[in-house]
């Protein structure tokens, strides 16, 4: 027993010594201490480093990759980058050339120092960088030349278009590049803040005391997108600052009285062809704004909407727009909720169409009904309008009628035509006539 225990005290003694060993080993100083000192060095440095500051002016954001994925080429530019989201993107590396000759032209009609124009977007740098919701890996060299040349583009670009002064074979308003262009500085990723091209313009422009150079630039900007847009705009010019050109879109075609929302999600539970069958009637609303919908006395009235090449691209960086900026007001995703409730089925987009609520320029009713279907696919909903929730309510009451049911399935059977509602009446009359000629017979 002894010699046992002499034997289990001196393993125990070898195995502390091989630990203690182990770890001296792995407090000596070498490689991995060093390593460990620089990657601490480079953590402090992250952790004291400067915060930074989002502008409160404009912020501009990356599409979610929840939307993306749904259609990449709706949020990407095809022929022009704006700003530094896509700016390293070599498939649009040749439109530099015509920045370039853009603002040579800028700078000769403008007549403003090229020190001036590098020295006022240089003190504008912080604020620009501030608008991207995510860091620009560009220097202050690079990102200042960058910006000066996106919006003194912009600016030349809308100069030529509403003085007409440019040359017939110029490629920037040749078609189909032109529509593209134009297309592209809508999308959300591929903008400047709006307060650079402000500055710019009030620059170049003469000031003219009859109108501000902020409204005069919302003008200019209307003028250019509104010409291939075949959405309305609101009388007035907004009231607001807006924060680039997707932003300006979106808030002139919003309703004048903004209605109240609530935190609750409903939805329409028919589409228009099953409304229809139950009695609803559908007729086109003269309104400047689409959104506004009524139901009064049976019919449901929805201003003019036109489907067509431009429609889910605009709609699609709008409504992703709303995501980030605007999640509690989010009135288009209200809108197409409702429409995406309304077609289902190929049979709702003819309804809608023989009423001339939709226009279907592209053609394809099946591709009108797709293109409608899938706009809403990855969109968060906090908000819903109340004035929605009530015209929800009062279809699904009339829908759930059985008298108004009743109504519209005698009317579709006997009285779809004038010669069935004629036969219709002649039966009747015939019949009336036969009783009155039966209960005659009875009483003699």
């Amino acid at each position: 027993m002894p010699e046992s225990s002499n034997e289990i005290q001196s393993a125990t003694a070898s195995i502390n010594n091989e630990d203690q060993s182990t770890q001296k080993e792995a407090h000596i100083p070498g490689g991995n201490e060093k390593n460990n000192d620089e990657l601490v060095i480079e953590i402090r440095k992250m952790v004291e480093g400067p915060e930074i500051q989002s502008s409160k002016q404009s912020l501009i954001y990356k599409v979610l990759p929840l939307l993306r994925k749904w259609n990449e080429e709706a949020y990407t530019p095809q022929v022009i980058s704006i700003g530094p989201i896509h700016h390293e993107n070599k498939r649009l590396k040749a439109m530099e050339e015509h920045k370039e000759r853009f603002f040579r032209s800028f700078v000769k009609r403008s007549k403003i120092e090229l020190e001036y124009l590098v020295g006022t977007i240089r003190e504008m740098e912080e604020s620009i960088r501030g608008c991207y919701a995510e860091t620009i890996d560009l220097t202050g060299d690079r990102f200042v030349k960058m910006i000066l040349m996106d919006a003194s583009f912009i600016l030349e670009l809308f100069f030529k278009f509403s003085s007409r002064s440019w040359t017939s074979d110029d490629p920037m308003f040749l078609k189909p590049r032109a529509c593209a262009i134009r297309l592209d500085l809508l999308l959300l990723e591929n903008q400047l803040p709006f307060f650079v091209i402000q500055k710019l313009h009030q620059l170049a422009f003469p000031y003219d005391s009859s109108i501000s150079n902020y409204n005069a630039l919302l003008e200019l900007s209307i003028s250019y997108f509104g010409c291939s847009s075949n959405f309305q705009c609101m009388d007035n010019l907004p009231d607001v600052e807006i924060d680039h050109f997707t932003d300006l879109l979106r808030i002139v075609q919003l309703p004048k009285k903004r209605p109240k929302r609530v935190r609750q999600h409903t939805e329409l539970l028919y589409t228009a062809t099953q409304l229809h069958e139950a009695g609803v009637k559908f007729g086109v609303l003269k309104s400047k704004c689409r959104f506004d919908i009524k139901f009064e006395k049976g019919v449901l009235k929805i201003p003019k909407f036109e489907l067509d090449n431009w429609t889910e691209v605009v709609t699609r960086n709008i409504m992703a727009l709303e995501q980030t900026r605007y999640i509690k007001n989010a009135y288009f995703a209200d809108y197409f909720v409702l429409m995406d409730s309304l077609i289902n089925t190929r049979e709702d987009v003819d309804l809608l169409c023989k009423k001339k609520i939709l226009v279907n320029c592209i053609g394809d009713h099946n591709a009108a009904m797709s293109m409608i279907n899938n706009l809403n696919n990855g969109i968060e909903f906090l908000t819903l309008r109340e004035d929605y929730i009530d015209l929800y309510k009062k279809l699904h009451s009339f829908y759930e009628n059985p008298w108004n049911k009743w109504k519209a399935t005698l009317k579709r059977q006997y009285f779809d035509t004038p010669w069935r509602a004629a036969s219709t009446v002649a039966a009747i009359v015939l019949l009336v006539l036969t009783l009155i000629q039966t209960a005659f017979s009875i009483v003699k």
